[in-house]
Parts: structure tokens; sequence; C-alpha cells
């Protein structure tokens, strides 16, 4: 979506951590010895791992507002504009398709997984993006508090549990996902996806929050975004005494808490790197942002598959487990695993490669 973007080097900056973080918590060298702060909480909270993906999809928004809001602002034609979001989001759809039956294959999985982190991305790109197309400030302002109001309403209200075992989410991706899903059990014919049906309108919603914050830095108001950011967290902390934070169901008191800190990052990278001139930490990662999640996909897959991942960990790094512990052990690896694909974006980056989708 070419010509008129807005490049802004915090944006490509936060993007990259973000993604950097992203490959440092899914690729351990063992699950079973993972430092608490590296994992998801189990249901309800809110660990530093949690605030991960919807950073990244905060980060959505705030690309598509500087992606479309010039050209919407210069009164560019809808349709091209509408076809435009609807074909990347439906190519990082199918690039998520494509990695899961890379790991469906090559490992053996018993059930092909339909949803996962790309699909999301990209369901809720083509979401947010129609929206910047057709609804003026307003007009986004009024949808994001009627999602977050309304999807609030139907997970308190609607019938169902905030527990896993009886939450509307798991009765609809029982449903409709099956063993498809994420988790399915076939004794009981339950399933669960964290990236399920349901819980995308809290996904949306957080990218649809990053929209907002991201006109407002497109107009160069980072002190607008950094007060809406705290205003945000606070009120989504507030409403999680009723409503829990919970990331697996996407809840509104999440969608608020996590998008208000991401909110107060994207500004204090503004002011750091765009106004300071500080170096832009994460930049490279942040320009190849997919590419190197869908490399760090593959090479994970492939070093399990041919049975180099266990040598790899246990033969390379046992000395750091012997001297500092498992769980330095794996952390190790995991760090390692990020500087290798830190070196292949800088390389990248260097050459003037990217990869978009």
């Amino acid at each position: 979506m070419g010509g008129t973007t807005q490049r802004i080097a915090s944006v490509d900056a936060l993007r990259g951590l973000t993604v950097a973080a992203m490959l440092l918590v899914n690729h351990p060298g063992d699950w079973g010895h993972v430092y608490a702060p590296l994992l998801h909480a189990p249901w309800h909270g809110c660990t530093p791992t949690d605030l991960i993906f919807p950073f990244f999809l905060f980060i959505v928004g705030v690309s598509t507002a500087l992606a479309i809001g010039p050209r919407v602002g210069q009164s560019a034609a809808p349709g091209p504009l509408r076809a435009a979001v609807i074909a990347r989001g439906l190519r990082i759809v199918a690039l998520g398709l494509a990695l899961h039956a890379l790991a469906w294959w090559l490992l053996n999985k018993p059930e092909f997984r339909i949803f996962g982190v790309l699909q999301r991305i990209g369901i809720c790109f083509i979401a947010v993006g129609l929206v910047a197309v057709h609804l003026r400030v307003r007009g986004q302002w009024a949808l994001l508090v009627l999602l977050l109001a309304g999807y609030g309403a139907v997970l308190q209200f609607g019938g169902g549990s905030l527990e896993k075992l009886g939450s509307l989410q798991q009765r609809i991706d029982t449903a409709v996902l099956g063993r498809f899903a994420y988790e399915w059990n076939p004794a009981t014919g339950i399933a669960f996806d964290p990236e399920g049906l349901l819980s995308t309108l809290g996904a949306v919603a957080t990218t649809l929050f990053g929209l907002l914050c991201g006109d407002l830095l497109r107009r160069d108001q980072p002190r607008a975004v950094l007060l809406t950011g705290v205003a945000a967290a606070l009120v989504g902390w507030w409403w999680s005494g009723w409503l829990p934070l919970n990331k697996p169901l996407w809840t509104s008191s999440f969608v608020l808490f996590t998008g208000g800190l991401a909110a107060v990052a994207l500004a204090a990278a503004h002011v750091w790197v765009d106004r300071l001139g500080h170096h832009p930490l994460g930049r490279a990662f942040g320009l190849n942002a997919i590419g190197a999640f869908a490399g760090g996909w593959v090479s994970s897959v492939l070093l399990a598959a041919s049975g180099w991942m266990g040598s790899l960990y246990g033969k390379g790094f046992a000395p750091v487990g012997a001297a500092l512990g498992p769980q330095a052990q794996s952390l190790a690896f995991a760090i390692a695993f990020v500087a290798v694909w830190a070196v292949i974006v800088w390389a990248l980056d260097r050459r003037g490669w990217y990869w978009k989708v």
C-alpha cells in the first residue's frame, strides 16, 4: 500500500522489539523450565508475555493509520483501498495456514489447526483497515466504545462462565472448530482456541485502539497518545475488578489495560527516537516483522523435525544449565535464537531486502 505511507522510525522500532520478544517467548530450549515472566498467565491475569501479542496488534492499528490515513485525507477512491486491505489481510491469513500445514506435516501433528497468530493478525488488519477506509475518527471512537461495551456484556451476561470450561468461547470453538482448534480433547469432544472465534472481537478492539492512537501520532500529538494510554490502562485495571484481565478470552478490560500500556510505550518511543534522535533499537526486526516471525517458525519446525533441536540444546547449552540451572539454560537458547535472527534481519536491512506480505 506504497507511495504515501508514512514511515516513523519509532513505530518500526517498537514493532521490531515486539517481534523479538515473540521469538524469545515462543522458542525456549525446554518448555518445562521457563522463567515465570516468560510464560502466559495460567488463565486470569497478565504476565509480561501476555503483553506481546496485544502490543503487536496495537502496532498493526498504528501502521494502518499511517498507511491509510493520508490517502483517506487526500480523498482517495475507497474501492482500491478496500481491495488492497482485503488482499493483504488474506495473504497474511494464507501464510499462517501454510505455517500450520508445515508443522502438521513435518511434526506429525494429529490435527490441523485452523486459527493462529498470523490468521488473527490478518483478520484484524482487514477489519480495522476497512474501518479506516469507511469511518472517520468520531465514528471509529464510537465503534470502539460499542465493541468494548458489547463484548464485555456478552462475556459477563451472555450465559457463559469466565472460566475456560463453560465459557462462551469454549462452547463456540467446540461447536465450530472441534478437532481443528488449538486444544482438542477427543474423549470429551471439548475444544478451545486462544485465537478462536469469539475472542477475535477483543483482538479487533485492540487493533482499532491502535488505529486511533496512530491517527494521533500521524497528527504529531504524542502527548495525546500518552494521556490516552494512561487513561485506557487505568480504566482497564479498574474494570478488571469485574471482568478479569484474560488473554485467551481477550476481555475488554484486557484490551484497555494492554492497549493503554502499548500507547504509553509508543509515546515514549516516539519521543526517544523521533524527537531526541536516539538509535531505533529493533528497527531491522520491525522492517521484516512477518518474515522474522515466519522464519523463526520454519527454522524451529525444521530443527524439531530433523531431530537436531534436542542435540543442539542438550549439548550446546549444557554448560549454562550446569552452571546456572535448567531455566537459565532454556533462556540462553531462546536468547541465542533471537540473536541469530537479529543478525539475519540486520543483514537483510543492510541490503535493503524486505519481505512484504
